[in-house]
């Protein structure tokens, strides 16, 4: 394959990528639902490999799982993976941005704010682009903590709790308590106060993960097939 075509392709997939990526993150692709490479390269106009690099990224962000002659489906939502996500987003993330804050530079300052402000203006719009907004701020938070490792797992983390970041957004009022927390957080983490700054972001991570259980539950009791949860829960 020539660069040319290397570079046709991986836009190509770079597009596919997205495309499925907010169906699965929005629940419009719902868990264990089968990805169906035939139809959706006719939808989407591709062909099969750039469909297929990918589906084997969704996979390595954990949004997909394939197995041998089934091919793709959507990987389910559960409260346990919930409950592991948040606990090791609790047991890095507050620290880390702490750390962080002490060694930003002015640049490393400037791309916080902004991600912040382009969470904030993404704020009441669609929830996929607020999910990956909001993991663009957390991530900003770390990344000036010159920890590489450190900084890869808090977004891996980030990327696997899109879903659950949108599902938690759904209630009314949800987004505006997201909105003030996100600001005292910012505040802390530019003004280096460290102590308030891993309170601040453990209270928030908790909070949501608190929130979580609690729908999760109630989606377990509920037998309405539309639950406000049910798009993005069903079958846990």
């Amino acid at each position: 394959m020539s660069a040319r075509q290397t570079i046709v392709v991986r836009t190509l997939s770079d597009q596919v990528f997205a495309i499925v990526r907010e169906r699965i993150v929005t629940g419009q692709l719902a868990g264990d639902a089968p990805i169906r490479q035939d139809a959706l390269a006719t939808e989407l106009g591709v062909s099969k490999i750039p469909l297929r690099e990918a589906l084997g990224r969704l996979e390595q962000d954990g949004l997909l799982q394939s197995q041998p002659n089934r091919g793709y489906t959507v990987q389910p939502m559960s409260a346990d993976q919930a409950d592991e996500i948040y606990a090791l987003r609790l047991s890095i993330e507050p620290a880390a941005a702490a750390r962080a804050a002490l060694h930003a530079s002015d640049a490393d300052r400037g791309a916080a704010t902004a991600a912040f402000h382009a969470l904030d203006k993404a704020a009441h719009g669609n929830l996929g682009e607020v999910a990956m907004r909001n993991r663009d701020f957390h991530v900003a938070l770390v990344r000036p903590g010159d920890r590489a490792i450190t900084t890869q797992l808090v977004e891996r983390l980030a990327i696997q709790a899109e879903r659950y970041v949108v599902a938690h957004l759904e209630p009314a009022g949800r987004d505006a308590r997201a909105h003030l927390e996100h600001r005292d957080i910012i505040d802390a983490w530019l003004a280096r106060d460290g102590v308030t700054l891993q309170a601040l972001l453990h209270r928030h991570i908790e909070a949501t993960l608190l929130d979580l259980r609690v729908q999760f539950a109630t989606s377990r009791s509920s037998t309405a097939p539309n639950h406000a949860m049910g798009s993005h829960l069903q079958g846990k």
